[in-house]
């Protein structure tokens, strides 16, 4: 495959912010994916809410081996995981001057309104579909989130 091309391909994965492409042409076959991850700094798609306040510092470093293993090693939480449904911007609140959706502890039955996951300029409404009560928040508002990332976890 020509150089030339592979690099467009490349520019063009990292700019529409999909996370894998995968083409064959004349019995050749290239797959370009993009590691995303969980520190990576935010993408604001709009002015909808100001930035975050905070970052999360990172740890000193440790020996590659230990790093690699801590990274591999999924951190699990007990409950029923919301998943992000689509790559976007992750919103507690319908505004920046109204309240939150919900709250640590509060109850919520299936259907209710959990955040707001901006899209394409398009604001998309995320329901839970579990009832239960929100044991944890895992995004700070105006975060970056990607396709299948936890948002919330409800017992």
């Amino acid at each position: 495959m020509d150089l030339r091309k592979l690099k467009k391909l490349i520019d063009l994965v990292e700019e529409s912010g999909i996370a894998e492409l995968e083409l064959t042409e004349d019995g050749e076959k290239v797959r370009i994916s993009r590691n995303f991850t969980a520190n990576a700094a935010p993408q604001q798609y709009s002015n909808y809410a100001p930035p975050p306040q905070h970052y999360t510092a990172s740890a000193p470093a440790a020996p590659a081996a230990a790093s690699a293993a801590a990274a591999d090693a999924p951190v699990v939480e007990e409950g029923h995981a919301v998943n992000s449904p689509m790559v976007g911007t992750f919103y507690r609140s319908a505004s920046p001057d109204s309240k939150p959706f919900v709250e640590v502890g509060d109850t919520v039955a299936v259907g209710d309104t959990l955040c707001i996951i901006e899209a394409m300029k398009l604001l998309n409404e995320i329901e839970s579909d579990k009832a239960g009560v929100v044991k944890k928040i895992l995004l700070d508002n105006g975060l970056a989130v990607e396709y299948g990332e936890p948002l919330f976890i409800i017992a």
